[in-house]
């Protein structure tokens, strides 16, 4: 397996560390990725790539190994025994002959205000050329369609995008730009808020049923449901034609950062943060880690493919979503429908589970098509959101109410990577590394991922 990372961190001290790790698979035209979410910071940024670095030993409360309180004792006193017990000996490794490494650094996601402008732009240019003499590859810039299609269909503003890309091209650095597709504000790390276009929030007055809704009739503002895909309810346009447009008028926008190789991948957002799941965790309707969160299947869209799919399965009364799922911050064992030997292994379970799965990968497969459309000759991803919490429990509860329908006697992941494969779309996996004990001491150590 070749290895190809690359690694995105923010410019400031106040953005979260990103660090994304890819690997180039056989078969594969592209790479997968994996992002690493790190804690934050104190001080300036510090990236890793590639290329020599300096470092120090330190332990994973980050002190310093020299300054450990068992090596401030005088060594002289510890025995060659207890020298092999406090610094075990690390083999070396040889990377002679690995491929390169590209380090991408994430710029922050309100450097372009909502008139398309640059915020600071003198100052960006400084911090860009600060990352130049670092020898990064290039930089990672969400392009926001609440901003650039603000307030009318099909009227694009990319302004501050174009003084951005030239500032980029003139320092010789690459772009990674992201298409996204969601509302910004309200997750983890996000310090602005940047809605959906106007026009299409207009539309949501009288049409609620554009958002993704969970039971109790609660509409997600963060992105469209995947129920108007093929509707059209967006001025005359269903929304993946609405998705299309936007990405190529990118593409005509940009062609000549395109042709000189400037921009080197195009990250396709999916749904809420740009990734391919279900908004089944919000932090705005009262969810807290680690809630096995909601289904997300109660727009009318949705209702009519889910009443459908019953009756051509000759079960019409199967046509509803679960009335024993708990709620945003329920456990699995507490809950009927997710508890061992629960009713997501009945027939209805099963057959619901794999209806709401398919939605999330039908979406995928339809925006991924036309994204090879509107890019075609470009490397693109996708992002798949990292679901570790409840792993160690048979139903998965987390994995089912985001659509991964991964549960302990099934694998959910490998039909979304088979439709990732089909159109050659890397997959950038995130939270990679994270351990549930990492984010919430009281939670019990079965139920983390390993």
């Amino acid at each position: 397996m070749a290895f190809n990372a690359s690694v995105a961190l923010s410019l400031t001290n106040s953005q979260l560390l990103l660090v994304s790790s890819m690997g180039v698979c056989s078969g594969f035209r592209s790479s997968v990725a994996c992002n690493l979410r790190c804690r934050r910071l104190k001080g300036d940024v510090v990236s890793s790539g590639s290329r020599s670095r300096s470092f120090g030993m330190v332990t994973a409360k980050g002190q310093k190994i020299e300054d450990h309180p068992l090596l401030n004792d005088s060594m002289d006193n510890i025995g060659d025994e207890q020298v092999g017990d406090v610094l075990p000996k690390v083999p070396e490794r040889d990377f002679t002959g690995t491929a390169y490494v590209p380090v991408y650094v994430m710029l922050p996601l309100g450097v372009i205000d909502m008139n398309c402008e640059l915020v600071d732009p003198e100052d960006l240019l400084n911090q860009l050329r600060i990352l130049k003499s670092a020898n990064v590859d290039g930089v990672m810039i969400d392009c926001w369609w609440g901003i650039v299609e603000a307030h009318a269909p099909q009227v694009y503003k990319w302004s501050g995008y174009r003084r951005l890309f030239q500032m980029v091209r003139d320092l010789k650095l690459k772009l990674q730009v992201v298409m996204s597709m969601h509302e910004c504000g309200g997750n983890v790390g996000d310090d602005v808020h940047i809605p959906l276009p106007h026009w299409v929030t207009e539309i949501g007055e009288t049409n609620l049923d554009i958002y993704f809704t969970d039971r109790e009739g609660r509409r997600n503002t963060e992105c469209l449901t995947w129920g108007i895909d093929k509707e059209r309810v967006l001025k005359r346009r269903t929304a993946v034609e609405v998705y299309f447009d936007y990405m190529r008028s990118f593409r005509v926008e940009f062609d000549e950062f395109f042709q000189d190789g400037i921009i080197s991948e195009i990250e396709i957002g999916l749904g809420p943060c740009g990734e391919l799941r279900y908004p089944s965790y919000p932090a705005k309707h009262g969810w807290k880690y680690p809630g096995i969160g909601e289904f997300q299947c109660y727009d009318k869209y949705l209702m009519k493919s889910l009443s459908k799919a019953a009756e051509l399965r000759g079960h019409s009364f199967w046509g509803r979503g679960p009335e024993n799922a708990g709620s945003y911050n329920s456990a699995p064992h507490e809950i009927r429908f997710f508890r061992d030997g629960g009713d997501y292994d009945s027939y209805y379970g099963r057959f619901f589970l794999n209806w709401y799965s398919q939605v999330l990968i039908d979406h995928g497969d339809r925006v991924l098509a036309l994204a090879n459309l509107a890019f075609e000759g470009t490397c693109i991803s996708a992002k798949l959101s990292g679901i570790h919490w409840w792993y160690k429990t048979a139903s998965h509860a987390a994995e089912l109410t985001a659509g991964f329908y991964n549960s302990s006697n099934r694998d959910g992941y490998a039909p979304i990577a088979a439709m990732l494969r089909k159109h050659g779309v890397a997959l950038n996996f995130t939270c990679f590394e994270m351990r549930t004990l990492d984010q919430y001491e009281g939670f019990s150590r079965g139920t983390r991922r390993s």
